[in-house]
């Protein structure tokens, strides 16, 4: 042995026996200090970061829920937009069309961040707080919460964002599209200017051979987006996302609106549902329901797309349609005892799709009152489920009555 390997081989030791007295003092050091700073930490650190972090892959909330199994769906229950500005839901602290409650009923239903079923991602029943205390408190540290409140949680963070018009997203297309920034797909789709694609459909192909041909309508993926556009992507690459300039032609052109409506009566009667009443939006069971309800409760990716309908109708120019639809199907899943395998994404994702938060309350009081094991009931705040408990379902609570339907 050399005299330089013999030193570098007692520099080894030295090194190996300085690094275990350091790790033999310093470690409990450490961890005490993390055990008394963790909380301060976790609340003013982590706490905001995984909130923006969320928020920013929160749109996906949908596809990646235990309720909605992506694999099966084709993308047709990702995402959605807005309509107007005034018709997108207010953000908590602000008023806009979508909250017509007054000062009063604001007091009565605001939420409690300390309840056991608080949402923190649920503004249904915010009013005149913050947003970033609303998005904090549903991460907050709590005791565990039931399985079915996670998954409500996990929908309504994606429905938050759509409510508010993604407020994080980054509107890019797809990598594998190459569409002009003056193009409108979308919109020339519903003018009849131009075909799905991959399919090669036009938009009075659709509604004039597709209608009543089920088969086609529950195996082929690839043209829900089409028919009901949304500003964030699906899983049809060839389909293309709505911008704000094609929401706006949209909404003010006459024959792109009607061709939505025929959209929306061909998805229908796929369901087993018809559109009664065009200015309310009213709809009732078809002549065909039975066998409808059969493929709807046996094939659950059309949850998805009733999803993205809903969203859809919210965003170009037909908001009022969304809680009939709605309404109808708390009465199939809650009242009529049909439609179980859906009855968890009427109560995470249909009602909250609902862009004017009155009705959604609404909405969230029937569901409540005709829910049959009230303890289990995870969909509202602890609160606001005592102030309706000594109601009957046969009971309609203030401004309940809608066009063409009670809650």
């Amino acid at each position: 042995m050399t005299p330089l390997s013999g030193l570098l081989r007692l520099a080894t030791r030295v090194s190996v026996a300085a690094a275990w007295f350091v790790r033999g003092r310093l470690c409990p050091l450490v961890a005490w200090l993390w055990r008394r700073s963790r909380l301060f930490l976790a609340s003013r650190v982590f706490t905001p970061a995984a909130t923006y972090v969320h928020l920013a892959v929160g749109w996906r909330g949908e596809r990646g829920s235990a309720n909605e199994p992506e694999v099966t769906d084709g993308g047709d229950g990702v995402g959605e937009t807005r309509v107007e500005e005034g018709r997108r839901e207010a953000g908590p602290g602000t008023a806009g069309p979508g909250d017509t409650d007054g000062e009063e009923d604001a007091a009565l239903y605001r939420a409690d961040p300390a309840d056991e079923l608080y949402c923190g991602y649920d503004s249904t029943w915010e009013a005149e707080v913050s947003d970033e205390r609303t998005l904090a408190g549903s991460w907050r540290p709590a005791a565990p919460r039931p399985y079915k409140f996670s998954r409500f949680e996990n929908a309504a963070r994606d429905m938050y964002n759509y409510r508010h018009d993604y407020p994080s997203q980054i509107r890019v297309q797809p990598w594998s599209q190459n569409v002009p920034s003056d193009d409108k797909p979308n919109l020339c789709f519903y003018l009849g200017k131009k075909p799905s694609l991959p399919d090669g459909v036009y938009i009075h192909n659709f509604h004039n051979d597709w209608y009543g041909n089920y088969d086609k309508l529950e195996y082929v993926h690839t043209y829900i987006q089409w028919l009901f556009p949304l500003q964030e992507p699906g899983m049809n690459n060839d389909a293309s996302t709505l911008t704000k300039g094609e929401i706006e032609d949209f909404l003010a052109n006459g024959t792109a609106r009607e061709n939505l409506l025929r959209s929306y009566e061909l998805m229908l009667d796929f369901y087993g549902i018809m559109l009664c009443n065009e200015k309310t939006g009213e709809v009732k069971r078809a002549s065909h329901w039975r066998d409808r309800f059969c493929n709807l409760n046996n094939h659950t990716h059309n949850n998805l797309r009733i999803t993205r309908i809903l969203k859809c109708l919210g965003t170009l120019g037909f908001p009022h349609y969304q809680a009939p639809l709605v309404h109808f199907f708390l009465m199939e899943t809650l009242v009529r005892g049909e439609l179980p395998n859906i009855k968890d994404s009427v109560l995470n994702y249909f009602v909250f799709a609902v862009l004017d938060k009155r009705e959604r309350r609404n909405l969230v009081k029937f569901a409540y009152l005709n829910y049959d094991r009230k303890d289990e009931f995870v969909w509202c705040p602890r609160k606001i489920q005592m102030m309706w408990s000594g109601l009957s379902a046969s009971e309609p609570g203030d401004g309940d009555k809608k066009d063409g339907y009670e809650l």
